[in-house]
């Protein structure tokens, strides 16, 4: 609890001055700023919960699983009602669609019986809305920034806690803070990569090298950013979930290594112009490389690392 509370109150005042901040630059007035900042306040407070074992043994313990499923629910649709209604940015239909979503994301595992098919079922749903950018048209902006992010995020934390606290999935390391074999390993596989993605994504035409000075605080951002959301949702579906089944399934470390791999390119087929097979083959090499390095550290904490290093070179190193 008392780490909960810290990460708490550290991510708030955070939270808060980046958003007072961004505001002030962009000449966002404060009205308009608050229940947007508000809406992420409060997104973050449930966004650390399922990478909290010792906050979900609580609930566990204390809730029965319809419980658990109708409070998940609830805090899903709350953010989205927090900052449209405030911004005038409120939608009937968004929150129907928002609603739908939230249960049944949630109360999927109260419904039906845990099986490969229900398993399977339950993240081609949970990839569903991300895949078609649903969340583009529901959270609109009063701002020049957009804040579809809150969506995205609400929607991970809330069928990652459906899989791991009413599902009861292996949560394969599913948390915020790798330790440090994990950092070891993720970095390894991450220079790994180096000799083989990045020359294969330059001879494809999908990045260009582009030298030039290098924000520290942008490097520090899109590091943690994506490896406490991307790397971190992505690496718990396809190497701490479906990496994991398949091995289960079939026997083979390495076909469950191939398969997620390839699931984890195709997936990236729709992104920048379908379908984009370059970098779905780029995605593919890389899954290859995160996987490995799940399967070296036990968990998805090493692929993360691995995951959020390369996006951080890709990002800041090239266009």
């Amino acid at each position: 609890m008392k780490s909960f509370f810290a990460a708490l109150w550290i991510g708030w005042i955070g939270l808060a001055a980046a958003g007072l901040i961004y505001a002030n630059q962009k000449n966002v007035a404060v009205l308009t700023a608050a229940p947007i900042i508000l809406a992420f306040l409060f997104e973050y407070v449930f966004y650390l919960v399922p990478g909290m074992e010792p906050i979900q043994k609580r609930l566990r313990l204390r809730y029965s699983k319809v419980k658990l499923a109708g409070g998940a629910a609830v805090s899903a649709i709350a953010p989205y009602l927090i900052y449209s209604i405030a911004t005038h940015q409120f939608r009937w239909v968004g929150l129907g669609i928002v609603t739908a979503l939230a249960l049944v994301a949630c109360f999927w595992y109260v419904l039906l019986r845990r099986s490969p098919v229900v398993d399977i079922a339950f993240l081609c749903i949970a990839a569903a809305p991300l895949l078609a950018r649903l969340f583009e048209s529901i959270y609109t902006t009063p701002i020049p920034q957009r804040i579809d992010v809150l969506g995205h995020l609400m929607w991970i934390r809330t069928c990652a806690f459906a899989l791991i606290a009413i599902g009861k999935v292996e949560p394969a390391g599913y948390g915020f803070l790798p330790a440090s074999k994990d950092w070891a390993i993720g970095a390894r596989h991450f220079l790994y990569f180096l000799p083989i993605g990045f020359p294969l994504a330059y001879a494809l035409g999908l990045i260009h090298f582009t030298p030039g000075a290098i924000s520290i605080w942008k490097v520090f951002g899109v590091f943690f950013g994506t490896l406490w959301v991307v790397a971190l949702s992505e690496e718990f579906v396809f190497r701490g979930l479906l990496q994991t089944w398949f091995e289960k399934w079939t026997g083979n470390p390495y076909i469950a290594l191939a398969a997620g791999s390839i699931l984890f390119g195709l997936c990236h087929l729709p992104y920048r112009g379908f379908p984009n097979w370059k970098l779905a083959l780029v995605a593919a090499v890389a899954g290859a490389f995160y996987g490995r390095a799940r399967m070296q550290g036990g968990s998805i904490q090493a692929s993360m690392v691995a995951h959020a290093l390369v996006v951080t070179v890709w990002r800041n190193v090239f266009t």
